[in-house]
């Protein structure tokens, strides 16, 4: 396990960040520190996760440690995007979740070893289902940040948190770009991990409530974009099957995970 040191210093760095670049406030940023600062403490982020998540040779993950990954590459991928889109008013949120990761990554029990994780085909199946985490995480805090928007767009004085939001119709495009890339990749994820099952169990498929809720979730993110490419779904209904896919995806490994590592304390 790395020094608990390590875990307070990143968690520190990046809820200071996040309280400097949280919207509504005006102290003048330079923007090219806003894109290069967040890179500070995810470097000490997956250094911790070298050690904690592969430090055996293996994969040990738990609830606590893939919440971890996940904040990792949701702030991985947002520092990327940020040199292309006008985000920088959400990355305080980004960063606070990423802080709030890391305590509780130190705090909640340990990960356990993952078996055949060894297999390059899990690590790269692994991979993507972290990635399409990610994607999604970022997709319903947009769906919540465009619900927030929509409910005070037509105010004269909005709030100071939604007044520092890009522009309503910005995050929506966004949403999209999100959701499609995320499914691509959830449906690689599903893909590889029927050929995984096939080739360690010797059956494709295996009905846990990680294959059912992560096939719902598919699904319901297949249904938004047809509805969004045949009747222009956006707004409500596109926040409501947003945030419906992405809690079946929390459902299908976090919601479990918590019930058995938290409350009935097995691995």
């Amino acid at each position: 396990m790395p020094d608990g040191a390590l875990y307070l210093l990143t968690a520190a760095v990046y809820l200071v960040l996040a309280a400097w670049l949280w919207p509504g406030r005006h102290a003048e940023r330079n923007l090219v520190l806003v894109r290069l600062l967040p890179l500070v403490p995810l470097v000490l982020h997956l250094a911790l996760l070298q050690q904690d998540v592969l430090g055996a040779g293996g994969v040990s993950l738990g609830l606590a440690s893939s919440l971890s990954a996940v904040a990792a590459l949701t702030v991985l991928i947002y520092s990327l995007a940020c040199w292309r889109y006008p985000l920088a008013g959400l990355k305080g949120f980004v960063l606070a979740f990423a802080g709030v990761a890391v305590l509780l990554h130190a705090v909640l029990p340990a990960g356990h070893a993952i078996a055949y994780s060894e297999r390059p085909l899990f690590r790269l199946h692994l991979l993507m289902a972290m990635t399409a985490y990610s994607l999604y995480t970022i997709a319903a805090l947009h769906a919540v940040l465009i619900a927030l928007a929509d409910r005070h767009l037509h105010k004269p004085v909005p709030p100071a948190l939604v007044a520092g939001l890009p522009p309503l119709l910005t995050l929506e495009k966004l949403l999209f770009h999100l959701i499609e890339v995320g499914f691509v990749l959830l449906t690689l994820t599903l893909a590889s991990g029927i050929l995984f099952s096939e080739e360690i169990f010797g059956k494709p498929l295996s009905f846990t409530h990680k294959t059912v809720f992560g096939v719902v979730s598919w699904l319901i993110f297949a249904a938004l974009l047809w509805g969004r490419r045949r009747y222009g779904w956006r707004g409500r209904t596109a926040i409501t099957w947003t945030l419906a896919g992405f809690a079946c995806l929390l459902l299908a490994y976090v919601g479990v995970q918590f019930v058995l590592e938290v409350i009935l304390h097995r691995t």
